[in-house]
């Protein structure tokens, strides 16, 4: 019998531990699903002067969000809390998202934590975190 060389395919190794990581994935991290997690769509930007992020947190009260910045990170945690009536009509559909939302953004510069800003209105968080002046151009001396 006869063997040929066997074709490498750069795609199919990727696919292979794309696999591999997705059921070491299953294997740490619960399956069930009361312990969801809703990670929220996030913009993040920066001007000259600061850190901008907006979240969407929509059918969240202000009082149900918590963000902290540390670590170089904006840690942005709130709940929404499910809507019931009881009635004796039969549910056909829930497709809304109730339960813990949670997100870590890394900020790409230094901030200054304590003279951020938070503004929730119609259901988007914007934050402001002034950056850490940092000189971007130095002189250095030959000796």
């Amino acid at each position: 019998m006869r063997r040929g060389l066997a074709v490498w395919s750069p795609f199919a190794e990727l696919e292979r531990i794309r696999k591999e990581f997705d059921r070491l994935l299953e294997d740490f991290l619960p399956a069930g699903d009361g312990d969801k997690i809703y990670a929220p769509p996030v913009d993040l930007y920066e001007t000259d002067s600061e850190i901008v992020l907006k979240a969407e947190l929509p059918g969240i009260k202000k009082e149900d969000i918590d963000v902290t910045i540390k670590d170089n990170a904006i840690h942005l945690r709130a709940e929404r809390k499910e809507e019931r009536e009881d009635k004796t009509e039969d549910v056909h559909r829930v497709e809304r998202f109730y339960g813990r939302i949670e997100r870590v953004i890394p900020l790409p510069t230094d901030v200054k934590p304590d003279k951020a800003k938070a503004h929730y209105k119609d259901g988007v968080l914007e934050l402001r975190i002034p950056k850490v002046k940092v000189s971007k151009e130095a002189k250095v001396q030959i000796s």
